[in-house]
């Protein structure tokens, strides 16, 4: 190229360059819309579980395909994850703890970049940045025998390997033992579980049962939540079950199921089935309509010692139910509160376990003819710990009676102080207000007061914020 020719392309491209530059200073919004890639938190904000969960983009869906060999207890599994941006990502993290073996992960189809860093984060850089608003899909593929996480405070969740297979309770750390997700309550998002086991055992899950196929000596379960469920309420049940299919008096779909392994009475499949079905029905009238399409419960020999309110099916170990109609008021009363509406903190965990206690009250009363205020005064009298705040009550305490029991005397005594009529209105009103939503407990203290038209914040600031034992 000859040197005169050389210089004027130089000078084309510099003036192309400084036009460009001179454009953007007189365009600020052409500028400003310029995206600005950075990565996504590394945790939820949770005081409790500062790495659980993480930032930069909401899931919208959770594809799980996973087969499970129950001879070695091992999976190999797929998870499809469908997510929206909410800032312009770089990078961005999930959570993903134990042994399982990444052999592929992609963004959008596209291979991507990634790392494991500390317990539980996986750390993924996509081909290319992510623009806020844009949805995006990331792709797992892994395998390995899961390990379940037994915290010293909290107990056992996650995978738990059982005799005949697994059964799998999240809350609260436990989901990101076998697949990655974005762990935090306050991340809501719909499931599909195709779950692939040797032909003769049986799958459960949350939600509807979609079709099972079976092709040599291989089965295929699927189940659809297609409400919107917090990673902790997430649930699978694979084992050699007894399953039982009925519906409440409006028709609702019931879905329960004992493992074989339990030593129960003939025709206790029909108890727990027309039991469920019952108080679904009950608590229906009391709530409001039931959140999700289906009802249902799994009695199963887990070995953890407690239930619980997975959505839509709880689960029951079977050494804590024989079919206890508390028990079951109790978890399926959380299908209202703490499924449909989930608190946006771990802090505010009594407006799950308050409420679902109180159920259990309810059912004394309606069933069993002991009055609410007879159970008030016989816990009241018999509680021996009024140290710490029921709103607050510390990591290691999520699971204590100062959430349980004084959860429930809270509402007892706000009963007493807004009389049963707000009451019983606040317990279908607030459900329905934030159904498939995240509350926290200022929230329900204005949800109250707007209701009532009075000011009680003298009251719950004694009862919820207050060590020490409330005078009557």
């Amino acid at each position: 190229m000859p040197g005169a020719e050389r210089n004027r392309r130089h000078l084309l491209i510099v003036s192309c360059a400084l036009a460009a530059g001179l454009l953007a200073a007189t365009n600020p919004a052409a500028a400003a819309s310029a995206p600005r890639y950075s990565p996504g938190a590394p945790g939820a904000g949770d005081p409790y579980f500062p790495d659980m969960g993480n930032g930069g983009y909401d899931v919208g869906h959770y594809d799980i395909r996973l087969g499970f060999s129950p001879g070695t207890g091992a999976i190999d599994a797929t998870t499809t994850i469908l997510a929206t941006a909410t800032q312009d990502l770089s990078r961005f993290d999930l959570d993903f703890q134990g042994p399982l073996a990444i052999s592929k992960l992609s963004v959008n189809g596209r291979n991507a970049g990634y790392t494991r860093s500390g317990a539980q984060e996986l750390v993924i850089t996509p081909p290319g940045g992510l623009r806020k608003g844009s949805e995006f899909t990331v792709s797992v593929t892994y395998a390995g025998v899961p390990e379940k996480i037994d915290d010293p405070a909290l107990g056992v969740s996650g995978w738990v390997a059982t005799k005949d297979g697994a059964v799998a309770l999240n809350q609260p750390i436990g989901a990101a033992t076998y697949y990655p997700v974005n762990d935090t309550p306050d991340d809501k998002a719909t499931y599909t579980q195709t779950i692939t086991v040797p032909a003769g055992l049986t799958v459960l899950a949350n939600g509807e049962p979609g079709p099972t196929t079976t092709r040599g000596n291989q089965t295929t379960f699927r189940w659809t939540m297609n409400r919107p469920m917090a990673s902790e309420l997430s649930m699978l049940a694979i084992g050699d079950y007894d399953v039982t299919r009925g519906a409440t008096a409006d028709g609702l779909p019931n879905i329960t199921a004992i493992g074989k392994s339990i030593d129960t009475k003939p025709g206790q499949g029909q108890v727990f089935n027309r039991t469920t079905a019952q108080i679904t029905q009950w608590e229906s009238s009391v709530y409001g309509p039931y959140p999700f399409d289906s009802t249902g419960g799994i009695l199963a020999d887990v070995g953890v010692g407690y239930a619980l309110e997975t959505q839509s099916r709880p689960v029951y170990d079977h050494r804590t139910s024989d079919f206890d109609g508390d028990l079951l008021a109790h978890e399926l009363g959380h299908q209202w509160f703490g499924d449909s509406l989930t608190p946006v903190h771990w802090s505010d965990i009594w407006l799950n376990e308050g409420f679902a206690t109180y159920s259990e009250w309810l059912y004394q009363e309606k069933f069993n003819n002991v009055p609410v205020q007879q159970t008030f005064a016989k816990v009241y009298a018999g509680e021996k710990d009024w140290t710490g705040e029921v709103a607050d009550p510390g990591r290691d305490h999520i699971f204590d009676d100062l959430v349980y029991n004084r959860g429930a005397m809270t509402l007892q005594a706000l009963r007493l102080k807004i009389g049963d009529r707000d009451f019983f209105r606040l317990l279908a009103q607030w459900p329905a207000v934030h159904r498939y939503g995240n509350v926290s407990t200022q929230q329900f203290i204005q949800f109250v007061e707007r209701l009532t038209n009075r000011d009680l914040g003298s009251f719950f600031q004694t009862w919820l914020y207050q060590p020490g034992k409330p005078k009557l």
